[in-house]
């Protein structure tokens, strides 16, 4: 358990989500965590809800906190910074989940030498089987990314890397992938269902499927292409599949998906830096 109070500044569907895995995994206990949102109303019902203290007021919760988790869209950042700015301490952490945000805004619109990190969780962080990638700024130390890295491990997978200018890409291949997974996912089922399966059992394979080729990849440490060919026999089944596949250019639409995200996140990231 953390011996630190937390802040989530925000309690929308990720800020609740991360709120939620932290009490469940016992990271830290009711007491050391409050939640904010905009309305009275929804302060209420997550406070109903998450059984932690949730209130209207940003300041507030930064003041009582050690870690301030800024779980708020990119275009209201600017404005709960300059709420935030006269009371954050150089002993405080801030972690941001926005996306297309950069470290180097957040620490601008902060006094001098505040610890930030910028982090890209994703939607099976909802589960705990997300995939969160952390990106320190300037005045972070190890302890800090010890911090946020025991936090974000509550809902999956934790990753770290130095270069800010990559968190879009980070966006394009974790953070929008499962909407690919999905596809894949949905994609198999159908052709599942039009070869004579049941829809409801074609989907459970498909995704069971792709779930347990995923674990054999993270838990082996295998290349997929390595994985892929112990499936694909000489002659068989899967080697006609595959071949399918390439026809459809599905190998060059993932990538060109990859690539237009990316560049997405970029113009994004411009857009909101300009605000």
């Amino acid at each position: 358990m953390l011996n630190k109070k937390i802040a989530m500044i925000g309690m929308g569907k990720m800020g609740g989500m991360l709120a939620s895995s932290l009490l469940k995994k016992g990271v830290v206990n009711s007491d050391q965590l409050c939640g904010t949102t905009r309305q009275e109303a929804s302060a209420i019902k997550s406070q109903n809800e998450y059984g932690i203290r949730v209130m209207t007021d940003n300041v507030k919760a930064a003041e009582e906190s050690d870690v301030i988790i800024l779980a708020v869209k990119p275009q209201s950042m600017a404005l709960v910074l300059e709420y935030l700015k006269p009371v954050i301490r150089k002993d405080h952490l801030v972690i941001s989940l926005a996306a297309a945000t950069e470290t180097k805004f957040i620490e601008d619109h902060l006094p001098e030498g505040i610890p930030v990190i910028r982090s890209m969780p994703n939607l099976p962080c909802l589960i705990g089987q997300g995939m969160t990638v952390l990106c320190p700024g300037k005045h972070v130390e190890k302890e800090h990314i010890d911090l946020a890295t025991s936090i974000f491990t509550a809902v999956g997978r934790v990753d770290v890397i130095d270069r800010d200018d990559l968190m879009d890409a980070v966006t394009a291949v974790s953070g929008s992938g499962p909407a690919y997974g999905y596809i894949i996912i949905e994609s198999l089922a159908e052709g599942g269902v039009k070869v004579g399966l049941p829809r409801s059992l074609a989907t459970t394979l498909a995704a069971q499927t792709i779930l347990g080729a995923a674990a054999m990849v993270l838990e082996t440490g295998q290349h997929p292409a390595q994985l892929k060919d112990m499936v694909t026999t000489p002659a068989g089944t899967t080697v006609d599949g595959i071949m399918a596949l390439e026809e459809g250019g599905v190998r060059v639409a993932l990538i060109k998906a990859v690539e237009s995200a990316t560049l997405k996140g970029k113009e994004l990231s411009g857009e909101s830096q300009s605000k």
